[in-house]
């Protein structure tokens, strides 16, 4: 920094330059008023950018790297020059007698460390961090690739009571390392005259600092801005603003989660780790026809619109203070736009699979204090069944018939599988598995196939990647505790005569003996009376399935209550953002 500073002094008149402590304050704060020019200038880019503000407007400059630094001074030179042509023009336009003083271009030059930089000097190497700028009487202060924002954005739809997460993107800083802070809009009653009065701008109060805020019930009716700083250890960038379309919103008041969330306030204590299951609804399927009026025709309507829900959502999740999030129906962009930028916010990563043909799919979140991602062995369980060998003897079975093996094959159920390493112990690896099995009433002897093939699946890798690690299992595998699926992860075994291999009619029956890779596993949370509840069904479909020889359940938190499930009817409700329940439970993990 003093390297900087002593080479801009340099380019100071003598009479500036600070005789006493004194005036060398005030001479940093000459410097640090002196407006900034950002360069982004990357190895391996065939381009740079200059970007900075001339008499208030931003000039943006796409220039070749391996370009002499004499052509982009003469361009800033001529287009200072056309503006004031253009200037004289609009006065001769308007009336006005122009100034006679013929045009001189202006002088443009850069400096580095008290010299000028040559004209010849490349521009990959003449713009430096701390060289000056100087168009005419003017200096700027250059910053070469200073922490910036990328994206930068705040959701549309905002409620007292629930918190607000930008999507943040920065380049060459760490969001970590950021400032924020929150103001509201001040009641339209303020007077301008007062505000000018003061030289303050009174339109906006501070609320809060951090990169999520909670408005209050006093924040309704209002707008929030924030202005973020965005840093990479001791460098700072340029400050932006965001303020928010709309105001803030009324709440629900209370939500089937809030009581929940008194079993959760602290995070599990290593060796416990806290598991979370959650089928979220995705948009796509929550904004048909058949939904509003069918399915969930007691749903308000705008309960029912993603934006609404994602703000119940995010305060769900983010309550629950989980180590291992798997979500089922996530959207694309929710995931992308919403789901990401929040729990990052909360301390956890997070990877997603799309399901084929479908815009939703699956969405997997680790806590990074505790977890790093090793490996993922995503997979289309039809393909798998098809195309990996060690389907070979299943997929014999299944093709003895053909209308089974078609009905199998139509489906595009993924499984998500991520391989863990616990932080607090290098070298232990948990395997975290997440789908959503086939989803008719009818589809039993699918479902039993699409099990058979994730079971192998996940054996075959955690023998071959992580030997010894535990298994995880999660998700809505749309399974009742007396079916097949259920028996075949409990039991370990499916017998030949069971009901849901002929499930869907004799046309489609199937009569074999399915076994499991895995030693029968347990139900964390047990059976439920039910995990999903609407206005025609209601049952337990969801699961987390663990390996009690490797953990022990420690805490299940409890399941809303059923009046308070009902309190709307069914589920979703306003108060409710899915038609299924989370399920969090705390596993004691055998160190």
């Amino acid at each position: 920094m003093f390297n900087h500073l002593s080479a801009v002094l340099r380019l100071f008149p003598r009479r500036l330059l600070p005789s006493s402590p004194r005036t060398f304050t005030q001479t940093c704060r000459l410097l640090r008023r002196m407006e900034p020019v950002t360069v982004r200038c990357l190895p391996g880019e065939p381009k740079l950018t200059i970007s900075f503000c001339l008499d208030g407007s931003n000039k943006h400059m796409l220039r070749d790297q391996d370009e002499a630094l004499a052509k982009v001074l003469s361009r800033i030179s001529n287009s200072i020059t056309k503006g004031q042509g253009k200037a004289k023009k609009s006065k001769k336009n308007r009336g006005q007698q122009p100034c006679e003083t013929p045009e001189q271009s202006t002088v443009v030059k850069l400096y580095y460390d008290g010299a000028e930089v040559a004209d010849t000097e490349l521009n990959s190497a003449a713009w430096q961090d701390g060289a000056v700028l100087q168009v005419g009487d003017v200096k700027y202060s250059v910053q070469r690739n200073p922490p910036t924002f990328t994206t930068a954005e705040l959701p549309a739809s905002i409620l007292a009571g629930f918190p607000v997460c930008p999507k943040l993107e920065v380049e060459f800083g760490n969001l970590q390392d950021c400032e924020f802070t929150w103001f509201k809009e001040n009641p339209a009653n303020t007077s301008p005259e007062a505000a000018e009065s003061s030289g303050q701008d009174d339109s906006w109060t501070e609320v809060g600092c951090g990169r999520v805020h909670v408005p209050s019930n006093q924040d309704i009716g209002c707008r929030l801005k924030l202005r973020c700083i965005p840093k990479g250890g001791k460098n700072s960038g340029l400050a932006k603003e965001l303020v928010s379309v709309g105001a803030v919103e009324a709440g629900p008041g209370m939500c089937t989660f809030d009581n929940r969330h008194a079993y959760t306030v602290k995070e599990a204590e290593w060796p416990a780790v806290r598991v979370m299951s959650y089928n979220i609804l995705a948009d796509v399927y929550a904004q048909t026809e058949l939904s509003k009026n069918v399915l969930y025709p007691y749903c308000a309507p705008y309960a029912l619109q993603l934006d609404y829900r994602q703000n119940l959502i995010k305060k769900e999740l983010a309550g629950y203070n989980a180590d291992i999030i798997c979500l089922q129906e996530v959207d694309k962009g929710v995931f992308t736009d919403s789901l990401t930028p929040a729990l990052d916010a909360f301390g956890l990563d997070g990877v997603f699979r799309i399901k084929e043909k479908q815009h939703e799919g699956l969405a997997t979140f680790y806590r990074r204090s505790k977890f790093q991602l090793l490996s993922r062995h995503d997979i289309v369980l039809n393909e798998a069944l098809t195309c990996d060998p060690i389907h070979s003897a299943l997929l014999e079975k299944v093709s003895a018939n053909s209308a089974l093996k078609d009905k199998v094959m139509l489906r595009s159920t993924a499984l998500q599988v991520s391989v863990l390493e616990d932080l607090n112990k290098p070298g232990r690896k948990v395997c975290v598995a997440n789908t959503h099995l086939y989803w008719h009433p009818k589809g039993g002897n699918v479902r039993l196939v699409q099990m058979g093939v994730a079971l192998q699946h996940l054996s075959h890798v955690i023998s071959e990647i992580a030997p010894g690690a535990p298994l995880v299992f999660c998700g809505d595998f749309n399974s009742s505790p007396d079916s097949g699926v259920f028996q075949l992860v409990s039991e370990a075994l499916v017998p030949q005569q069971h009901a849901d291999w002929s499930s869907s009619g004799p046309e489609e029956s199937c009569t074999m003996e399915l076994l499991s890779s895995f030693p029968p596993m347990l139900s964390a949370c047990s059976q439920p009376a039910y995990t999903n509840y609407v206005g025609g069904f209601h049952g337990c479909l969801d699961y987390i399935f663990i390996q009690p020889d490797s953990m022990q359940v420690e805490q299940v938190i409890p399941l809303p209550s059923h009046q308070e499930v009902t309190t709307y009817e069914a589920l979703p409700s306003v108060a409710h953002p899915s038609d299924h329940i989370a399920l969090i439970c705390d596993l004691r993990w055998n160190p």
